[in-house]
C-alpha cells in the first residue's frame, strides 16, 4: 500500500536534511508523496520540486512533492501551528504577507541575541545566519549554535537556562492568530490543516471551540495521524474531525537529526499514513459550480444541449462538481436531471426549493431541510384568497392547490407534478412544506404589494423573494440558495475560492454573493449582474454557461 507523509521539515527552517536530500530519502523510504512544510518559509520548495523533476524518468516513480508551509501562531497564550498544503508558493500577495511575518521574527531574533550577549554569550543574528544559511532562525538554531560553540553541554540546557518560554533571554514575537494563518493559506490556494492538536494541551471543550472558530475561517482538515499520538489520541482526533466536518491529514513532523529517533514516514515506529488520506485532501483541489437551472443552465425549452452536456461531462470528469440549484421542487429537479442525462460523477448533490432542501441523489436522502410552519401556510393561504392571488405548496410528491386555474396550468407546463386539491392547504399536508409559491401572470406589482403586505407578519420567520416576474416564493427564514451553497461547500470540504455560482434572477443573488465568484447570465436582471463578478457573453438559450465550463 502506498504511504505518504504530509508534515516534513528541511534545513531551510529547523530540519537537518536539505530539500534535495529529503526527496532522495523519501524515495528510500518508499513514499508516494510528502509535503515540505518548513516553518514560516517556502525557500526550499523550488529545490525539492526541481530535484524530484530531475530524477523522474519513465523507468522509475518519484514521490510527489507537495508545496507546503507551517505557520506559527498564538491562541490564548499557546503556540498553535497551521500547516498549508498545495500552496501556490509563488503567489505575490501570499509572499508579501509572509515577508511581513518573517520580518517580525527578525526583530525578535535581534532582541534575543542582545539578551544572550548580556549573559556573556558572544552571539549575534549575523553569526546565526552565517552558521545556518538559507534558514528561518528558530530557538533550535540558538541551541545548536550554543552547543557547537561550547556555551552549553546539551541542547536541552539552552531551553532550560536561556531561550525556553520562561527564561531570561526569551523574547516572544508578534504572531498572527490561527484564523489569520488559515486565511493566509487560503489566499495561496492551499489546504489549511490544524497541526498536532493534542500538543496544545487544551481540554476537549476548548479544543473544539478552537477548531470550530478555525473552520469558520476556512480550516479544511486537522492532523489526525501524528508521530506522538497514542492509539486513543488518534481515535479522539478522528472523532473530533468527524464531529466538526473536517478531513484528516497526517505527518511525522520529521526534522532529521534535530528530533532524534523520529523518522520520515514512520515517526517513532508506529506511524502509518495511507495514500487515501492524501486522496481525500486532493479532492479539495476540485472546483464546484452551483448553477441555477431555468434561465441559466437550461435552454428555454427546459433541456440541455448536446454541447453543454459534453462540457458538463468534461468538467465533472476532471474531479469537479456541478450542483443543480433551483427553486423547483425535488421531484421536478430529479425529472430534469434524469431526462437530460446529468447523472454524472460530481452531480450527485442538488439544491431544491431555493435552498430549503439539499438532497444527496446517490444516498437518496436529504442532507439539509428547512420547513415552514403549518400556521404560516394557513395565514398566507388566507391572505392570498383575500387578494385573489393564486398560491400553492407541496407535499413530497404533489402540488397542493385549491383549484386548477390558468396560473397552475402555466406552472405545470414546466413542473410536471401531480396535483392534490384542497380548500385548506395546511390540512392537506402531512408535514410542513419547504416552500409556498405565489403566481401572478401579468402584474408583478401586485406580487410586490402582496410581499409588502406579508412582511410585517412573516418577516422574522419567512424569506419572500422573486424567482422571476411571475413567481413570488416564500421560504423558511434560514433557507436561501446562499446558505445552501455554504452548507454544501463545507460538506464537500471545498474552499470558498474554488466555488462558483451562476444565476439570472433575484433568488440567485444570495448564492452569487456566497460563492468565491458570482456569474450572471447575459439574460440576468440588472440586480443580478451588479452582484456578479462575471457576466456571460451569451444568454441561457445560446449556452452562455458553456463559456464558464470551458474556462474553469
Amino acid at each position: 500500500m502506498n504511504i505518504v507523509d504530509l508534515h516534513v521539515h528541511s534545513n531551510r527552517s529547523d530540519g537537518t536534511f536539505s530539500p534535495s536530500e529529503l526527496v532522495d530519502y523519501a524515495i528510500q523510504k518508499g513514499l508516494s508523496a510528502f509535503a515540505l512544510t518548513d516553518h514560516d518559509t517556502v525557500d526550499g520548495l523550488d529545490e525539492a520540486l526541481s530535484r524530484a523533476a530531475a530524477l523522474k524518468t519513465s523507468e522509475n516513480t518519484i514521490p510527489e512533492v507537495i508545496p507546503g508551509i507551517e505557520l506559527s501562531t498564538e491562541y490564548e497564550g499557546k503556540d498553535v501551528h497551521i500547516v498549508g498544503l498545495y500552496i501556490d508558493h509563488h503567489n505575490p500577495t501570499f509572499l508579501a504577507r509572509l515577508r511581513e511575518f518573517v520580518d517580525s521574527r527578525t526583530v525578535r531574533n535581534e532582541k534575543m541575541c542582545g539578551r544572550l550577549r548580556e549573559t556573556g554569550i558572544d552571539i549575534s543574528y549575523e553569526k546565526l545566519q552565517k552558521a545556518f544559511p538559507d534558514s528561518v532562525i528558530t530557538r533550535a538554531h540558538y541551541a545548536k549554535w550554543m552547543l557547537e560553540n561550547g556555551y552549553i553541554k546539551n541542547l536541552q540546557e539552552a531551553f532550560d537556562r536561556y531561550v525556553g518560554d520562561n527564561c531570561p533571554c526569551y523574547v516572544p514575537r508578534e504572531k498572527i492568530t490561527p484564523a489569520q494563518a488559515v486565511e493566509l493559506i487560503l489566499s495561496a490556494d492551499g489546504i489549511p490543516v490544524l497541526a498536532h492538536p493534542t500538543l496544545y494541551y487544551l481540554n476537549r471543550q476548548r479544543l473544539k471551540k478552537l477548531v470550530m472558530e478555525l473552520k469558520e475561517a476556512g480550516l479544511l482538515a486537522l492532523e489526525g495521524i501524528y508521530s506522538t499520538y497514542s492509539p486513543a489520541e488518534e481515535r479522539q482526533m478522528r472523532t473530533l474531525a468527524s464531529e466538526c466536518g473536517l478531513l484528516i491529514s497526517g505527518g511525522s513532523d520529521f526534522h532529521g537529526g534535530n528530533k532524534p529517533g523520529l523518522d520520515l514516514a514512520t515517526g517513532y515506529g508506529r506511524l502509518f499514513i495511507p495514500q487515501e488520506v492524501l486522496d481525500h485532501l486532493k479532492a479539495c483541489r476540485g472546483k464546484v459550480l452551483f448553477s441555477d437551472m431555468d434561465g441559466t443552465l437550461l435552454l428555454n425549452d427546459s433541456t440541455v444541449s448536446d454541447r453543454m452536456r459534453r462540457g458538463i461531462a468534461e468538467f465533472t470528469q476532471a474531479g469537479n462538481h456541478l450542483i443543480l440549484t433551483s427553486g423547483r421542487p425535488l421531484p421536478s429537479v430529479l425529472e430534469v436531471k434524469n431526462a437530460q442525462k446529468l447523472n454524472l460523477p460530481g452531480c450527485s448533490i442538488i439544491i431544491t426549493y431555493n435552498g430549503a432542501l439539499v438532497y444527496d441523489c446517490a444516498a437518496q436522502k436529504p442532507l439539509l431541510c428547512h420547513r415552514l410552519s403549518l400556521e404560516d401556510v394557513r395565514y398566507v393561504s388566507e391572505q392570498a384568497q383575500k387578494w385573489n392571488l393564486h398560491i400553492h405548496t407541496y407535499s413530497d410528491t404533489h402540488i397542493i392547490a385549491r383549484e386548477y386555474n390558468r396560473e397552475l396550468e402555466y406552472y405545470t407546463s414546466r413542473i410536471h407534478l401531480p396535483i392534490q386539491y384542497a380548500d385548506d392547504l395546511a390540512c392537506a399536508l402531512t408535514q410542513p412544506p419547504c416552500k409556498i409559491q405565489c403566481i401572478c401572470l401579468d402584474d408583478r406589482q401586485r406580487l410586490e404589494a402582496f410581499r409588502r403586505h406579508l412582511l410585517p407578519h412573516l418577516g422574522d420567520r419567512v424569506n419572500i423573494m422573486f424567482s422571476n416576474d411571475k413567481y413570488l416564493e416564500l421560504l423558511p427564514k434560514d433557507a436561501s440558495k446562499g446558505k445552501a451553497i455554504q452548507f454544501v461547500r463545507q460538506y464537500l470540504h471545498l474552499p470558498v475560492s474554488h466555488s462558483y455560482a451562476a444565476g439570472d434572477e433575484e433568488n440567485d443573488i444570495s448564492m452569487l454573493q456566497a460563492a468565491g465568484c458570482g456569474i450572471a447570465m447575459a439574460n440576468a436582471t440588472e440586480d443580478v449582474k451588479k452582484a456578479a463578478g462575471i457576466i456571460t457573453a451569451n444568454d441561457n438559450d445560446h449556452d452562455g454557461l458553456l463559456e464558464i465550463f470551458q474556462s474553469l
